[in-house]
């Protein structure tokens, strides 16, 4: 149960950082953190939290690391369940605590603003088409478990698994954040997204489905450029 609830935490704080930065700084007059900022939270949540929890739950913070890391043969197929809806709770959580923040506002409205959704055509943040965000979706994620098992393989330098993955992390960011407004994490849009409902809630098929994909391919490639001990 421990495991769950450090995966619950770590997820809250994932989305918490990450999305409130989004939601509450990158616009902020003058001072605004911007795409760099953004993309830099959700690295730092990742590496902040790998150093925290990941000698307790694995920090996976993330359906589709979860799934990926299964296929890849490095997590028990029983603790897959649990271990999702707990990421779950832990993102609509942290989207409950931001959505409380930010109506602090006068004006706030999350559907209007977005709320840090993920989205494709009329919703991304570049107008890019349904085709684009599922490319992207899913070579952002392969190319983040490919790190993630590399990083974390018995092989690797030890102790420096946070750090490759808080980074990767980051520029996942930097390259998606205008196509998608990155997810790569299907706790992390649903954490948000229905708080919007509408169209986020609609639209929440892609960031399901595209990340899952891409973990998992992600995962088998790894493997495969691997080999066997």
């Amino acid at each position: 149960m421990n495991r769950y609830i450090a995966e619950m935490f770590g997820t809250f704080w994932l989305v918490l950082g990450g999305c409130g930065s989004a939601v509450l700084a990158a616009a902020f007059p003058d001072v605004g953190i911007g795409l760099l900022g953004v993309s830099l939270a959700f690295g730092l949540t990742v590496l902040t939290m790998a150093f925290a929890i990941g000698h307790i739950s694995g920090c996976h913070l993330n359906p589709a690391v979860t799934i990926g890391l299964w296929s890849g043969g490095r997590f028990d197929a029983k603790d897959v369940a649990p271990y999702i809806i707990a990421q779950v709770i832990g993102g609509i959580i942290a989207g409950g605590v931001l959505f409380v923040i930010a109506s602090g506002q006068a004006g706030f409205d999350a559907a209007a603003s977005g709320f840090a959704s993920n989205g494709y055509g009329e919703h991304s943040p570049g107008g890019y088409s349904l085709t684009a965000a599922l490319a992207c979706e899913v070579v952002m994620t392969m190319v983040f478990l490919f790190v993630i098992m590399g990083a974390t393989d018995s092989k690797a330098p030890a102790g420096f698994a946070p750090i490759a993955i808080g980074l990767c992390l980051t520029l996942i960011h930097l390259i998606s954040i205008p196509v998608t407004n990155t997810s790569v994490n299907p706790a992390r849009s649903t954490g948000v997204a229905v708080f919007v409902g509408d169209w986020a809630v609609s639209q929440l098929w892609l960031f399901w489905v595209a990340p899952i994909i891409g973990a998992v391919i992600g995962a088998m490639i790894y493997k495969a450029v691997r080999g066997s001990d």
